[in-house]
């Protein structure tokens, strides 16, 4: 029987029938054109898939006539030694990557130090330059005093009224 032949025969779609055949994973014999040919075993294979099903058991857990149930088996996993050496020379280049940063890092300190010194340094010449300065007008300040020489004259009042005026001419205060 083809598969639309045994689908009618119970009841069902062929494409569960075929849709149960690859589930179930059954030997079935094809056609020329690569159809599934039924033999009267396997029918009755297929007849009690529909049973079970019916009954409520689900499609993986199906036990078929003359089979052992399947049961997956997990290969026990070989130890592999390239892993293990591939992990042991990530770790060295690790440890030779935190190295170099901290040599990086520690030569970045000392040129920082190094500049910082050379400002303060700059600074203190700075000071003392400034400082000197400020003798240096202290005491022409002080000669200016002792010979009575005003350092700036006085404006008379008359002669700031007259600026006054003129500024308050030209914007109109």
């Amino acid at each position: 029987m083809n598969t639309s032949a045994v689908a009618k025969l119970l009841g069902v779609s062929p494409s569960t029938i075929q849709r149960w055949v690859k589930q179930a994973n059954l030997q079935m014999e094809r056609t020329e054109l690569g159809h599934y040919q039924f033999s009267e075993e396997s029918i009755e294979v297929l007849k009690d898939i529909k049973d079970q099903l019916n009954n409520g058991v689900l499609l993986q857990d199906l036990k078929i006539k003359g089979r052992k149930h399947r049961k997956a088996a997990i290969p026990a996993v070989k130890p592999d030694f390239s892993v293990e050496k591939l992990m042991k020379r990530m770790e060295e280049i690790e440890n030779r990557l935190d190295r170099k940063a901290d040599e990086v890092v520690s030569y970045q300190i000392l040129q920082h130090r190094r500049e910082i010194e050379e400002l303060q340094n700059e600074i203190g010449r700075l000071k003392e330059l400034i400082t000197g300065m400020a003798e240096a007008a202290a005491q022409q300040e002080k000669l200016a005093m002792e010979e009575n020489q005003p350092s700036l004259s006085p404006i008379s009042p008359l002669r700031k009224f007259r600026k006054r005026n003129i500024i308050s001419s030209f914007f109109g205060f």
